[in-house]
C-alpha cells in the first residue's frame, strides 16, 4: 500500500510537470508560429514591393517607347500594391527600430524612382522626346534600381535569419515536449505495473457486481416487458371497445334515428301536399322543417360516417382512403397526393390502418401547417407500409407533446397487430409518420369430397 502511494505521488509530480512542460512549450510554439507567420507575411510584402516597382517600371517603358494607353493600368496597379506592401510593411517594422531606419531609406529611394518615373512620363506627353530618351539612356536610374534591390535584399536578410532563429527555438521546445512526455510516460508505466498486480481482487470484485446490477436490469426489463405487453393489450382491448361501440352507435343512430328523421320527411311532404292552398306563411314554415329534416339527415349521416366509415366496408381499404383524403383536401385547401396500392390486411387491421391515417390528417390540420401532404399504401419486402408526410412545421421528437395521446395509442393498436410504427420529424423540416405491419394470412379453403 506504501508503495501505490508513492508511485502515485510520484506519478501526480510527473504529470503536474509534464502539464507545466507541455503548456510552456506549447505557448511558446503557438508564439513562434505567430512571429513565423509574420515574418513569411513581412517577406512576401517585400518581395511584392520588389516586383511592384519593377512593373511599374516595365509598364512606364513600354509606354515611353509606343505611348499606347494600355500600359497605363498595370502601371497604376502597380502603384497600388506598392501603397499596400509599404502599409503593411510600416505596421510590421513598427515594433522593429533597429530596422526601421532601412525601411525609411527604401521608403524614399521608391519615392524618389516612382517620382522619376511619374516625371519622365509627363515630359513624355508633353512631347519632350529628347529629354525622355536622354533620361532613358542615363546611369542614374541604373544605379537607384542597385539601390531599391540592395535595401529590399536587406530587410529579406534580415527576416530570413529571424525565420532561422525561430525555427531554432521551435526544435528546442519541441525537444522539452518529447523530454516531458518521456519522463510522463515512464512514470506512467511504473505505476501501471503495481497497479495491475493490485487489480486481481477488485476485478473479481467488479464482475460480481456487475453479475448483480445484470441479474436486476434483466429482472427489470422483464418487468418492464410484460408490463409493455399487458399496456398493449389493455389499449387493443379498450380500442376494440371503442370502435365496437361506435359500430353499435352507427348501426342505432342509422336504423332508429335515420329512420325516424325519413319518416318525419315523408309526413312532411304528405302534409304539404295536403296544405296546396295554405297561406304562404304556413308553406314557409313547412318547407323551413323540410330544410331542417334534410339538414338533420345529412348531420346524422356525417356521424355515422365519422363513428364507422362505410366505405371502408363496401369500397376496400383504397377507395376508403382516397375519399377521406380527398374530403380532407376540399376541407383545408391543402394540397393531397396519394400513393395506394391494393394490400391484404385482416379487417381490423384495415380499420386501424384507416384510423392511423384520420389521425395524421387531423394533426396537420390543427398543428403542422402544411401546404403539401403525401399518403402511401403498398407493401414492402412482404410488408404492407402505410405513411403519412407532410412539409410543415415540424417539431422536436425529443420533447413530449400534450397532444401525441393519439399517436401513442395508435402506436400500441401498431404492436398489438405485430407492426410497429415510427415518427420522424425536425423543425421547419415537416413529419413522416409511418407504420409497417405483416399481412393478412391466407385462408386455407374448405376440404371438398369428390364423389
Amino acid at each position: 500500500m506504501k508503495h501505490i502511494r508513492l508511485v502515485f505521488v510520484l506519478a501526480c509530480l510527473a504529470a503536474l510537470a509534464t502539464m507545466f512542460i507541455s503548456e510552456s512549450s506549447y505557448w511558446r510554439s503557438l508564439s513562434t508560429h505567430e512571429e513565423l507567420g509574420a515574418t513569411g507575411a513581412a517577406r512576401m510584402n517585400i518581395s511584392e514591393l520588389q516586383l511592384s516597382i519593377l512593373t511599374a517600371m516595365t509598364a512606364q517603358r513600354g509606354y515611353l517607347l509606343t505611348g499606347s494607353q494600355e500600359y497605363l493600368q498595370p502601371y497604376q496597379q502597380a502603384l497600388e500594391k506598392v501603397s499596400e506592401s509599404f502599409r503593411a510593411l510600416d505596421r510590421y517594422y513598427a515594433e522593429k527600430p533597429e530596422h526601421r531606419e532601412v525601411l525609411a531609406k527604401l521608403h524614399a529611394a521608391v519615392d524618389l524612382e516612382l517620382a522619376e518615373l511619374a516625371t519622365t512620363m509627363r515630359l513624355r506627353d508633353d512631347g519632350q522626346l529628347e529629354a525622355v530618351k536622354t533620361l532613358i539612356l542615363s546611369n542614374v536610374k541604373e544605379e537607384e534600381v542597385v539601390e531599391l534591390r540592395r535595401l529590399g535584399d536587406q530587410l529579406l536578410e534580415h527576416e530570413m535569419f529571424n525565420m532561422v532563429e525561430s525555427r531554432d527555438s521551435m526544435y528546442h521546445t519541441l525537444l522539452w515536449h518529447r523530454l516531458g512526455v518521456a519522463l510522463f510516460s515512464a512514470a506512467n508505466l511504473l505505476a501501471l505495473f503495481i497497479y495491475m498486480r493490485q487489480t486481481g481482487t477488485f476485478e473479481r470484485k467488479q464482475e460480481e457486481l456487475r453479475r448483480m446490477v445484470q441479474a436486476d436490469r434483466d429482472r427489470l426489463e422483464s418487468k418492464v416487458k410484460q408490463r409493455t405487453l399487458e399496456l398493449t393489450e389493455l389499449t387493443h382491448h379498450l380500442q376494440t371497445a371503442r370502435e365496437d361501440e361506435r359500430s353499435r352507435l352507427a348501426r342505432n343512430l342509422h336504423d332508429d334515428l335515420g329512420a325516424l328523421l325519413t319518416l318525419a320527411k315523408l309526413d312532411a311532404a304528405r302534409v304539404k301536399s295536403r296544405l296546396a292552398g295554405a297561406p304562404p306563411e304556413t308553406l314557409e314554415l313547412l318547407a323551413h322543417l323540410v330544410e331542417t329534416l334534410n339538414s338533420s339527415i345529412a348531420l346524422g349521416r356525417n356521424i355515422i360516417e365519422n363513428l364507422r366509415p362505410s366505405a371502408l366496408g363496401n369500397l376496400g381499404l383504397v377507395a376508403a382512403l382516397e375519399i377521406l383524403a380527398r374530403e380532407f383536401a376540399e376541407h383545408s385547401g391543402i394540397d393531397v397526393q396519394c400513393s395506394l396500392e391494393p394490400v391484404e390486411l385482416e379487417a381490423t387491421a384495415e380499420l386501424m390502418v384507416y384510423r392511423l391515417v384520420q389521425e395524421a390528417i387531423t394533426n396537420i390540420v390543427k398543428y403542422a401547417q402544411a401546404s403539401h401532404v403525401r399518403v402511401h399504401l403498398g407493401t414492402h419486402d412482404g410488408q404492407v407500409v402505410v405513411s403519412v408526410r407532410d412539409d410543415g412545421v415540424g417539431f422536436d421528437t425529443t420533447v413530449q407533446a400534450r397532444s401525441a395521446y393519439g399517436l401513442l395509442g395508435m402506436r400500441f393498436r401498431i404492436q398489438a397487430h405485430g407492426g410497429t410504427m415510427t415518427l420522424q420529424s425536425t423543425p421547419g423540416q415537416g413529419t413522416l409518420i409511418q407504420a409497417t405491419l405483416p399481412p393478412a394470412l391466407p385462408t386455407k379453403p374448405p376440404d371438398v369430397d369428390l364423389p
